[in-house]
């Protein structure tokens, strides 16, 4: 088994979560539990909220380093691994010559891209090509190259966001111009998503030739880790759509990258619980994050519900520390959840609940 010099108990973390991706731990809870640490004050007092420039990749693995060094006594179900916030939806963009901006958050430690709608219309499509010489292909590379070398034996390397499907059309013309199209130019949104889905996977296809795979899996933001090579993917557009629109123009891009590869993940925010069911029954779906946000119930909260819906597929869920205490004393956390806690007061009060955590069986 791989050793990582800031996860310890690694090889016990990716014992545990491997019978969960197997199904065989639908009796069984996880947990990952945020602490406050200096590398964040550190990032706040350098970084306000709000737009910044592109930090050297140096400087932001070295904040991971910070940020990991100080979690290496945590016992719990976390994996150490550094987010490429950097190249999140602003690569995508980037390489077909959209202006992107960055965004700095203090309360992470990200420094995230966007990119404003590059195409003045459809009309414009058939220019696009995707050139691997490109500065932002390039730039992806050098990133990927730092981050791997620096990290070496002591944290590993999150995959990160895929902008395909419809999430790529919005990157082309924005999200109103697209959900027109599909109604008004259906060919368009398919000759996109074509385009899409080979830009993804030479994104993908570099990630994985750069990011040694972490005992056979991949590291993971959303879920951890899974085994095998695994992508993470976002259904965002329909989350304001019906379930037969994800039907119609999501389940295929889905599961297309998700074959590919060896399958994925996948994150629905609260307005996109209502595709649960139809998400769940993707090939190689190795779990979901369900994301909270404002003006609905937290998805802790109907946790048991949500893990009803979902079946055997694994979920992740965020959870403040006090209910989350209270819930596991009580017995009250369903099984084959992992459970993301924020609010830990320090080291030794996690690695004593930990040993709860373990032993719980619903």
């Amino acid at each position: 088994m791989e050793k990582l010099l800031y996860k310890p108990n690694l090889s016990e973390v990716i014992s545990r979560l491997r019978l969960l991706y197997q199904g065989e731990a639908e009796d069984q809870i996880f947990a990952e539990f945020e602490l406050p640490t200096v590398a964040l004050e550190e990032f706040g007092r350098k970084y306000s909220a709000g737009f910044c420039q592109y930090p050297e990749p140096e400087e932001r693995i070295a904040f991971w380093d910070h940020f990991f060094a100080e979690r290496a006594c945590l016992e719990d179900d976390s994996i150490p691994a550094a987010y490429l916030s950097e190249m999140d939806q602003g690569l995508y963009g980037g390489l077909f010559g959209g202006r992107v901006q960055f965004m700095a958050h203090p309360e992470n430690g990200w420094i995230s891209s966007m990119c404003a709608p590059i195409l003045e219309d459809w009309g414009q499509l058939d220019e696009l090509r995707l050139d691997r010489q490109h500065s932002w292909f390039q730039r992806y590379q050098r990133q990927l190259e730092v981050f791997v070398r620096h990290a070496a034996g002591k944290f590993a390397i999150s995959h990160f966001i895929l902008i395909d499907s419809l999430n790529f059309c919005f990157e082309l013309v924005g999200a109103t111009n697209t959900y027109l199209a599909l109604e008004e130019r259906p060919d368009w949104v398919c000759q996109a998503i074509e385009l899409a889905f080979q830009t993804n996977v030479a994104v993908q296809e570099l990630f994985f030739e750069k990011v040694p795979l972490l005992a056979g899996g991949t590291a993971s933001n959303m879920v951890g880790w899974a085994p095998g090579r695994v992508v993470s993917e976002s259904v965002d557009p329909f989350h304001m759509t019906s379930v037969q629109y994800f039907e119609r123009w999501g389940r295929e891009p889905v599961q297309r990258i998700f074959d590919h590869f060896d399958g994925g993940v996948l994150h629905l925010h609260a307005n996109g619980r209502h595709l649960l069911e139809a998400v769940c029954t993707l090939r190689g779906l190795r779990a979901i994050f369900m994301g909270d946000d404002r003006g609905y119930p937290k998805a802790f909260d109907m946790i048991t519900e949500l893990k009803r819906r979902a079946g055997k597929v694994p979920l992740v869920v965020q959870a403040d520390f006090e209910p989350f205490v209270q819930c596991l004393n009580s017995h009250r956390l369903p099984g084959g959840v992992i459970y993301k806690v924020r609010g830990a007061p320090d080291p030794a009060t996690v690695n004593r609940l930990m040993e709860q955590v373990r032993t719980y069986r619903t």
